[in-house]
């Protein structure tokens, strides 16, 4: 009857050492070979389990089974996959020779490729790097944060969940990117990517009560009451208009202001000119109470028209 071959795989995006008990156990039990040094292997002989490097040839472990029932393959930190196709193949030709056994010592935890975005970004700003990034400030990168998002929003309109995923990673990128950039200033003004995801998870923990803190609420509106109740304390305003994006267009700008003064139930008479800015804002204002947003629907408009000018030509 023939032994066993443990192939061990383990994320590279945890701490070395870091696996499960079933790992540790196969570990400590059976002789342990791999293809070349590791974090993972130094962290093994730390504790006491010996590993041996060795050339990747399916032939070694064969052999090894001779003296041995189980050996276990420590794969390094980007799988082995063709070494392990080379032993699945030989080991197709000759079963009888040895049972093939995927092990997962540790997975890679939700959100572990965001580890990797920061590490190539850091790489690309850094020194030896890529030079146009390295010449980048956060005013000259202004204009592609908004082109990105405005991609992104072209991809939800279109319903195309592809091409949103691909839009949302340079999105993602214009994020990493200017976090990268943070870093370098002056000591009493530097920041990182770190200390943007603790400010946003702090703020969605405490702007959440009903889902961290056990608050009960009965509605979604009662949600919404909440998170503009907790944002008021948080941020000291002068006015229900202060935080209002200002470079956005016109017409979802109106539409905001709209929304903020009547949520504050402050009435300000809507201009009544004839100019075209203030017909403008009446008709936004309309638009609103009949629970229409006037953005879409213009953007609507205008590419129905773009569509009839393609026809057109």
């Amino acid at each position: 009857m023939g032994g066993r071959i443990v192939l061990l795989v383990t994320s590279p995006r945890l701490p070395a050492g870091l696996l499960t008990a079933s790992a540790w156990d196969v570990l400590r039990a059976h002789p342990v070979l791999a293809a070349a040094e590791s974090a993972q292997a130094a962290a093994l002989r730390t504790v006491g389990v010996p590993v041996t490097v060795v050339e990747a040839d399916p032939e070694l472990l064969v052999r090894e089974l001779a003296t041995h029932d189980t050996v276990v393959w420590l794969a390094g930190p980007a799988g082995d996959q063709d070494f392990a196709r080379q032993l699945g193949l030989r080991l197709a030709r000759e079963p009888q020779l040895a049972e093939l056994e995927l092990m997962y010592g540790s997975w890679d935890p939700p959100g572990a490729r965001l580890l990797d975005a920061v590490a190539v970004m850091d790489r690309l700003a850094s020194p030896g790097g890529d030079p146009w990034k390295l010449q980048q400030t956060h005013r000259s990168l202004a204009q592609y944060l908004l082109e990105e998002s405005y991609e992104a929003y072209d991809a939800i309109a279109a319903g195309d969940l592809d091409a949103l995923r691909e839009e949302l990673g340079d999105v993602l990128l214009q994020v990493v990117l200017h976090a990268r950039l943070a870093e370098n200033l002056d000591e009493e003004s530097r920041w990182s990517v770190d200390d943007v995801a603790a400010g946003l998870v702090d703020k969605m923990v405490r702007r959440n009560p009903h889902v961290f803190a056990g608050e009960s609420v009965d509605s979604v509106e009662a949600i919404i009451e909440n998170w503009e109740r907790i944002k008021k304390q948080e941020k000291a305003r002068d006015s229900v208009l202060d935080g209002v994006a200002l470079s956005q267009p016109a017409l979802a700008l109106a539409a905001k202001i709209l929304q903020r003064a009547e949520r504050a139930g402050v009435h300000v008479p809507l201009p009544d000119g004839s100019d075209l800015g203030s017909a403008l804002l009446r008709r936004v204002a309309d638009a609103r109470a009949a629970g229409e947003d006037a953005e879409d629907a213009l953007r609507r408009a205008v590419l129905a028209y773009a569509e009839a000018v393609r026809a057109a030509e």
